[in-house]
């Protein structure tokens, strides 16, 4: 079966999955229609900050637990038992897809992916084989589970995007200056682009095996896209993501873009196919939307170091957060980037419950 087909059960999964949480808070406030309250979610909420996530995780390596679906339907659950947010998360590695096509690489404690072999001449394309939904039959089996568990909670489903992922495989994991990846696509436009083609394809097609068993949203995280000009983003950069978020229109599920340093790139992450443009904490809301233009809701935007502040501290920031966000054709509260590993889990909480308090109105 081609990652391309959509098999009429899968639909039908995706179509009920839609029904039971199209009145949602977050779903609401992706389609830019009014809410009950401005709904939360946090990115990394299922994770290090919680002591039953280290708990469960005890004894696991990282890609392995991304491949247990009682291991992930665990896990994702975590926060939205304890947070009571808006939306679960769908727990992976923007790794997991490269992974499953038989790249050799693992997720090193305190460093993080690393690539036994980086990809940098046109033989290296070799390896990137297309992904098939048969190579990530847990990630189907997950996501039906969870959305089973979840009920009218929304389960947003993600992947890297195709900058973020050749980063890591030319690079051969983290960089800090990102010079082979430049030098790559500054070097060898023509292997960059077919480079970036294959990688849209195969985030496409991990998307898709997310929302047809159930994900109700997905997000595709350019984590490390901030290192790139305007001009070479749209360029070098903005093909590949258009490919990723137009192979999955014609699901109807809100499609979020997000990434790291972005301020001077949020029009175009907009521009992209996004409906929802996320934000993280350099830019306040009212300026990004200015700059992302009419047509798309805003996600963000609170600095995850805000949360190590006292409780009166944390609110008078949320409550910044909230007062730029007026007038917002949609928005979702979360943070400007992911929650920190040694947050206080009852922060988030808190967090939680004040937006949700300070933001509940009559629809």
């Amino acid at each position: 079966m081609s990652a391309t087909e959509r098999p009429s059960g899968q639909q039908q999964t995706g179509r009920a999955t839609a029904g039971a949480t199209a009145d949602s808070a977050f779903l609401r406030a992706c389609r830019k229609e009014p809410v009950p309250h401005t709904p939360v979610w946090f990115m990394r909420q299922a994770g290090r900050s919680l002591p039953e996530y280290r708990k469960v995780r005890e004894g696991t390596a990282m890609l392995e637990s991304c491949m247990r679906p009682d291991l992930v339907t665990e896990i994702t659950l975590q926060p939205v038992r304890r947070h009571h947010v808006d939306a679960a998360i769908y727990f992976s590695d923007i790794v997991v897809p490269l992974k499953a096509i038989g790249l050799h690489l693992d997720i090193k404690p305190g460093v993080g992916p690393v690539v036994e072999r980086p990809i940098r001449t046109r033989a290296d394309l070799e390896r990137l084989r297309p992904l098939e939904p048969d190579d990530v039959k847990y990630v189907t089996e997950a996501v039906g589970m969870l959305v089973g568990e979840l009920g009218a909670t929304p389960l947003i489903g993600f992947a890297g995007a195709p900058f973020t992922l050749a980063s890591y495989l030319v690079e051969g994991g983290p960089s800090r200056n990102h010079e082979h990846t430049k030098a790559l696509m500054y070097g060898d436009p023509e292997l960059w682009a077919d480079l970036l083609d294959r990688l849209a394809d195969i985030t496409a097609a991990f998307l898709k095996v997310q929302i047809e068993a159930g994900a109700s949203a997905v997000q595709l995280f350019d984590s490390w896209v901030g290192a790139l000009a305007p001009a070479d983003y749209r360029r070098s950069v903005m093909p590949a993501s258009v490919k990723v978020f137009d192979a999955v229109a014609g699901y109807g599920v809100p499609r979020i873009h997000f990434g790291v340093g972005t301020g001077e790139l949020l029009g175009l992450l907009g521009e992209a196919g996004a409906d929802v443009v996320g934000v993280d904490w350099r830019v306040p809301l009212d300026e990004a939307a200015r700059r992302v233009g009419p047509g798309k809701a805003l996600q963000g935007n609170l600095d995850p170091a805000v949360l190590f502040a006292p409780r009166g501290a944390v609110e008078a920031k949320a409550a910044e957060v909230l007062d730029a966000a007026q007038g917002l054709e949609g928005h979702i509260f979360n943070l400007g980037h992911g929650v920190l590993p040694t947050t206080d889990p009852d922060a988030l909480t808190r967090l939680v419950e004040y937006v949700h308090t300070r933001t509940a109105r009559s629809v």
